[in-house]
Protein backbone atom coordinates (compact mmCIF):
# COMPACT_ATOMS: atom_id res chain seq x y z
CA UNK A 1 0.00 0.00 0.00
CA UNK A 2 1.46 3.34 -1.04
CA UNK A 3 1.09 6.35 1.07
CA UNK A 4 0.52 9.66 -0.72
CA UNK A 5 1.55 13.03 0.55
CA UNK A 6 -1.19 15.47 1.38
CA UNK A 7 -1.61 18.25 -1.13
CA UNK A 8 -0.66 20.88 1.47
CA UNK A 9 2.79 19.26 1.91
CA UNK A 10 3.40 19.36 -1.85
CA UNK A 11 2.31 23.01 -2.03
CA UNK A 12 4.51 23.84 0.97
CA UNK A 13 7.51 22.07 -0.62
CA UNK A 14 7.00 23.87 -3.97
CA UNK A 15 6.56 27.22 -2.23
CA UNK A 16 9.79 26.73 -0.26
CA UNK A 17 11.62 25.61 -3.41
CA UNK A 18 10.46 28.68 -5.34
CA UNK A 19 11.31 30.96 -2.43
CA UNK A 20 14.79 29.46 -2.21
CA UNK A 21 15.31 29.88 -5.95
CA UNK A 22 14.18 33.51 -5.73
CA UNK A 23 16.67 34.30 -2.96
CA UNK A 24 19.48 32.47 -4.79
CA UNK A 25 18.73 34.49 -7.95
CA UNK A 26 18.62 37.75 -5.96
CA UNK A 27 21.96 36.92 -4.30
CA UNK A 28 23.62 36.55 -7.70
CA UNK A 29 21.76 38.97 -9.99
CA UNK A 30 20.11 41.45 -7.63
CA UNK A 31 21.04 45.09 -7.02
CA UNK A 32 23.37 44.08 -4.19
CA UNK A 33 24.29 40.67 -5.60
CA UNK A 34 27.62 39.13 -6.44
CA UNK A 35 27.72 40.30 -10.06
CA UNK A 36 26.95 43.90 -9.07
CA UNK A 37 29.72 43.78 -6.49
CA UNK A 38 32.25 42.60 -9.09
CA UNK A 39 31.12 45.41 -11.41
CA UNK A 40 31.48 48.01 -8.64
CA UNK A 41 34.97 46.76 -7.75
CA UNK A 42 35.99 47.07 -11.40
CA UNK A 43 34.62 50.61 -11.63
CA UNK A 44 36.38 51.49 -8.38
CA UNK A 45 39.72 50.29 -9.76
CA UNK A 46 39.22 52.35 -12.95
CA UNK A 47 38.29 55.47 -10.99
CA UNK A 48 41.30 55.05 -8.69
CA UNK A 49 43.57 54.81 -11.75
CA UNK A 50 42.03 58.01 -13.13
CA UNK A 51 42.48 59.70 -9.76
CA UNK A 52 46.15 58.72 -9.65
CA UNK A 53 46.69 60.04 -13.19
CA UNK A 54 45.02 63.33 -12.26
CA UNK A 55 47.15 63.61 -9.12
CA UNK A 56 50.23 63.14 -11.28
CA UNK A 57 49.07 65.90 -13.64
CA UNK A 58 48.34 68.22 -10.73
CA UNK A 59 51.80 67.59 -9.25
CA UNK A 60 53.43 68.30 -12.62
CA UNK A 61 51.43 71.52 -13.04
CA UNK A 62 52.23 72.54 -9.47
CA UNK A 63 55.94 72.03 -10.19
CA UNK A 64 55.77 74.09 -13.39
CA UNK A 65 53.83 76.83 -11.64
CA UNK A 66 56.37 76.90 -8.82
CA UNK A 67 59.23 77.11 -11.30
CA UNK A 68 57.60 80.14 -12.95
CA UNK A 69 56.72 81.89 -9.69
CA UNK A 70 58.41 85.05 -8.38
CA UNK A 71 60.16 83.12 -5.60
CA UNK A 72 61.81 80.63 -7.97
CA UNK A 73 62.28 81.64 -11.57
CA UNK A 74 63.72 79.06 -13.96
CA UNK A 75 65.00 81.14 -16.88
CA UNK A 76 65.23 78.15 -19.23
CA UNK A 77 61.61 77.23 -18.57
CA UNK A 78 60.53 80.86 -18.97
CA UNK A 79 62.41 81.10 -22.28
CA UNK A 80 60.90 77.83 -23.51
CA UNK A 81 57.34 78.82 -22.60
CA UNK A 82 57.68 82.34 -24.06
CA UNK A 83 59.03 81.03 -27.38
CA UNK A 84 56.34 78.35 -27.50
CA UNK A 85 53.54 80.86 -26.88
CA UNK A 86 54.95 83.48 -29.27
CA UNK A 87 56.01 80.96 -31.91
CA UNK A 88 59.56 82.32 -32.08
CA UNK A 89 62.52 80.09 -32.95
CA UNK A 90 66.19 81.01 -32.95
CA UNK A 91 68.19 80.50 -36.13
CA UNK A 92 70.49 77.88 -34.62
CA UNK A 93 67.68 75.66 -33.29
CA UNK A 94 66.42 72.50 -34.88
CA UNK A 95 62.71 71.73 -34.33
CA UNK A 96 61.67 68.09 -34.11
CA UNK A 97 57.89 67.61 -34.01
Amino acid sequence: MTKTLPISAVIYFLLMLLLGMYFAFAAVQGPSGILRRVQLESETAELQAQRDALKSDVDRMRNLTHRLSDNYLDLDLLDERARDVLGVVRGDELIIP
